[in-house]
C-alpha cells in the first residue's frame, strides 16, 4: 500500500491510533472510527461517528459496521438500506457474491453500474486514457474509487495503490470482493476543510467517472495536483459535459471550463477513447473548443504524464495473459440457441447500449483463458476478467 499518513479533516493535524479501532488528534482531540481497517473520516456525521465508536468501544464491531454500511453520499435519492439485510450481509459476507452484496446494500441502479462496470464503455475509456499515457508508475491514488475496479487493474500490474471514497460501504466492498486487503482505503469527503491523507507525492493520481460530482472543482483539483507532486500526473475520465443532457446528477462542466481547469492537459472525447481501445490504436486528443458535442471529457495533465498517446495494444486495456475469462454476463441464451444482450434496466440500456463494444454472441464456450488467440474477444469485452466472487 501507499503509506499515507492520516490527518484530521477538520484541522489538518496528524492523527494517531489511540485504540486499534480508532484514531485521535493529540491526547484529547476528537476520535474517528476505523472499521475493517478503513478509517471513517467524514465531516458532518458527528452523531454517526459517536454511535459507531460506542459500539466499537463495547466490543461490537458488527453493529458498528452495519451503521457505516447504511451511510450514503449527499446525492443519494434511493431508499435507505434495510437494516435486516445489512445484518445478514455482515454475518454471511464470506459466502455472498459481489452481486448479492450490492443487492443487500440496497444500491439499486448504482449496483447495476458497479457489477457490470468491467464491460461498460466509460470504464473502458478510463483504461484507454491510462494506457495511452502509461509511464510505469510505481504508486497510484484514486479519489472516488468506488468499489475498486481501477485499483484491482493497476494492482494486478504491480502498482501500489490507495483509494478514497465518500461512501464507506463502497470501500468495504472493494476490500472484500474486488481489490483485496493490500490497498490503503480511506473514507472522506473531498470537500473537507483538510484532506485527511498526508499528501506525499505519488506517481499517478486518478479520478474516474466522478469529478463532475465534486463541488469546488478548482480547490479539489489543486489537492489532486499536490498529491501528484512535481513529478506525477493526473487522469480524470468521464467528466460530464454541461452542454449535453446526461444521466447523472452532479456539477457538469463546459469545454471552456475544462480548458481553464487543465491548461496543461490533453483533452479527449470519452467516446474516442473507447473507439481507440476497440481498434487497438492511439486515441486522438482534441482542442476543448472542438468537443462541445461530447457527452463527457477525459483529461490527462501534470508534469509526469507521457506527452504523446501511444497505441492501445498491450497494456491495461487487456486482461493479463493467463487470466481466466468469463462470457460477458450481459449475454443471456435466446430461444434460437444463441445469446442476446440483456440490459439490467432501461436506464442502463439508454446510457450504455449505443456505445457498447460487445457484439451479438453465437453459442460457444462460456469461459476462456487469455491468450494471443482470445485477445480480440477480450478487447471488445465479449469475454471479461471478473473477480473470483463476482
Amino acid at each position: 500500500m501507499i503509506p499515507f499518513g492520516l490527518l484530521s479533516p477538520m484541522t489538518g493535524e496528524a492523527l494517531h491510533h489511540d485504540t486499534p479501532h480508532s484514531l485521535r488528534e493529540g491526547k484529547r482531540g476528537p476520535r474517528w472510527p476505523v472499521v475493517d481497517g478503513i478509517p471513517y473520516l467524514r465531516i458532518g456525521r458527528n452523531g454517526l461517528v459517536g454511535e459507531v465508536l460506542g459500539h466499537l468501544d463495547k466490543g461490537a464491531p458488527g453493529h458498528a459496521l452495519e451503521l457505516l454500511l447504511a451511510d450514503q453520499d449527499d446525492w443519494w435519492t434511493g431508499p435507505k438500506a434495510d437494516p435486516a439485510a445489512l445484518r445478514d450481509l455482515v454475518r454471511e459476507m464470506k459466502y455472498v457474491s459481489l452481486r448479492e452484496a450490492c443487492a443487500r446494500l440496497g444500491w439499486g441502479r448504482v449496483g447495476d453500474y458497479f457489477v457490470n462496470r468491467w464491460t461498460d464503455p466509460t470504464y473502458l475509456a478510463g483504461l484507454a486514457l491510462l494506457e495511452a499515457h502509461w509511464n510505469n508508475p510505481l504508486c497510484a491514488f484514486e479519489l472516488a474509487c468506488g468499489i475498486g475496479h481501477y485499483l484491482r487493474e493497476l494492482q494486478g500490474r504491480g502498482v501500489r495503490v490507495s483509494g478514497a471514497d465518500v461512501v464507506f460501504s463502497k470501500l468495504w466492498v472493494a476490500r472484500h470482493w474486488v481489490a483485496g486487503q493490500r490497498p490503503q482505503l480511506v473514507c472522506f469527503d473531498a470537500a473537507s476543510p483538510f484532506w485527511p491523507i498526508d499528501q506525499a507525492p505519488v506517481d499517478l493520481v486518478m479520478c474516474h467517472d466522478a469529478f463532475y460530482f465534486l463541488p469546488e472543482k478548482p480547490r479539489i483539483l489543486d489537492a489532486l495536483r499536490k498529491t501528484a507532486g512535481e513529478e506525477g500526473w493526473l487522469a480524470l475520465s468521464h467528466v460530464h459535459n454541461s452542454a449535453r443532457p446526461g444521466f447523472s446528477a452532479g456539477h457538469a462542466v463546459s469545454a471552456a471550463e475544462i480548458e481553464e481547469l487543465c491548461p496543461d492537459g490533453l483533452v479527449y472525447d470519452d467516446d474516442e477513447l473507447t473507439r481507440a481501445l476497440v481498434a487497438a490504436r492511439a486515441p486522438v486528443p482534441a482542442a476543448p473548443a472542438a468537443l462541445d458535442h461530447a457527452e463527457a471529457f477525459s483529461v490527462v495533465c501534470g508534469p509526469g504524464m507521457r506527452p504523446a498517446p501511444r497505441p492501445l495494444v498491450d497494456g491495461l486495456t487487456l486482461p493479463r495473459e493467463g487470466a481466466h475469462l468469463r462470457l460477458n454476463p450481459l449475454y443471456a441464451p435466446d430461444p434460437a440457441g444463441d445469446y442476446a444482450i440483456t440490459w439490467p434496466s432501461e436506464r442502463y440500456r439508454d446510457e450504455y447500449a449505443a456505445r457498447a463494444t460487445y457484439p451479438p454472441h453465437s453459442a460457444g464456450p462460456e469461459t476462456l483463458e487469455m491468450t494471443p488467440d482470445t485477445l480480440d474477444r477480450a478487447r471488445i469485452r465479449e469475454f471479461v476478467d471478473l473477480p473470483e466472487r463476482w
